[in-house]
């Protein structure tokens, strides 16, 4: 069989972008496209993409003219041309990563829909942005011949607010970093010194946008920063509408104890979470929610909200909280400070948790369902 994969939302470059969705399609296709060497895998993908991927002999990576990493070039490629493309290259099945179809496709198409944070959360989203993602993911899980989720809850959320069938839906959790885990205390202590980071503080890590709830984090933070005795590092990208952020440190009197570290690239990532004494990652809302996984995965304690998909992903290796409230957030940042015991058991808890998810069964789930929507 020939199957075509819409790529275009993996990123060469470094920043927010390169998280979340890249991340989901360098692991998956890492996995999908030697799993099936005796298909044939056309890979649509935005310019650079060469540096990220390294296709198997079975796959033919086409990188676009189009400055695809930029929105509306993206979109003219999914919508004007993608179509075009398939009448041309004829593959059997069409796989799109990220919530959209080309509403003019004709071939069957797999979709996977990571979250609808945009029909739960509206507000928290630019207006133009927030329609054409209402719009477009309503319409394409009517037109996609079958529907993966990243998550149990995920496939709940499909069924209930786009009324798709619950037999279309199939979840495919995200798998595990493997180049992720615990590292020797010589090289964190290393990685502590090029950074000038303490020896102990308290870590959150993702893109900085509203629904990762920074505010209330900050918030908590403040309140107890002198029980806790350690600073707090916010690392992540800048993605939309945080600039509200930066401004409340300064509201609160936390530019001393609060530093920004920036987006991380993911060579680095595994040395982060290691040096950090906790992950604290209180989000309201995720439909899977990687970074929680990676530091289980490194042996590092997590604090996370008891919302969504996260206590799917971190079951009992974890500290849950409601993301609403300060007082709880709060009590659980001097608990995890200041409980040594505490933060041995949620060490030796996380990477038996993470083993859960895999990246291989991601993949075996993903060509399932493309082979069904093609032989069908």
């Amino acid at each position: 069989m020939h199957f075509a994969v819409n790529a275009h939302l993996l990123s060469p470059a470094g920043g927010y972008r390169q998280a979340g969705i890249s991340v989901y399609i360098d692991q998956l296709l890492r996995c999908l496209l030697p799993s099936a060497p005796n298909d044939r895998w056309t890979v649509y993908a935005p310019p650079g993409a060469g540096r990220v991927l390294d296709p198997p002999p079975n796959t033919c990576l086409r990188e676009s003219r189009l400055p695809t990493s930029k929105p509306l070039a993206r979109i003219v490629w999914e919508q004007c041309l993608a179509p075009l493309l398939a009448l041309h290259d004829r593959f059997d099945a069409f796989f799109c990563p990220l919530n959209v179809v080309p509403l003019a496709m004709r071939r069957p198409s797999v979709v996977t829909v990571h979250d609808l944070a945009f029909l739960r959360f509206p507000e928290r989203f630019r207006p133009a942005r927030r329609r054409y993602l209402a719009v477009l993911a309503r319409l394409s899980v009517r037109r996609a011949a079958h529907v993966l989720t990243v998550s149990e809850f995920t496939r709940r959320e499909v069924v209930d607010l786009l009324g798709v069938p619950s037999e279309k839906v199939t979840a495919t959790p995200n798998g595990r970093d493997e180049r992720l885990g615990p590292l020797p205390a010589d090289a964190v202590a290393r990685f502590r010194e090029t950074q000038s980071l303490p020896e102990r503080f308290l870590l959150f890590l993702g893109t900085l946008e509203p629904r990762k709830n920074l505010p209330a984090l900050l918030r908590a933070y403040a309140g107890v920063a002198d029980v806790v005795g350690m600073p707090l590092v916010v690392a992540g990208g800048k993605g939309w509408m945080y600039e509200p952020i930066f401004e409340l440190v300064g509201e609160l009197g936390l530019r001393e104890r609060v530093r920004f570290a920036g987006f991380v690239p993911r060579e680095d990532l595994a040395a982060w979470y290691n040096a950090a004494t906790a992950l604290v990652y209180p989000s309201l809302y995720e439909g899977f929610g990687l970074p929680p996984l990676e530091a289980l995965q490194c042996g590092t304690p997590v604090i996370t909200s008891n919302t969504s998909s996260l206590p799917e992903v971190v079951g009992d290796a974890a500290l849950t909280v409601d993301p609403t409230s300060v007082a709880a957030l709060g009590d659980a940042l001097v608990r995890i400070a200041t409980d040594a015991a505490l933060r041995e058991e949620l060490r030796s808890r996380g990477p038996a948790q993470a083993a859960r998810f895999s990246w291989e069964r991601t993949a075996a789930g993903t060509l399932q369902a493309l082979r069904t929507v093609a032989r069908s």
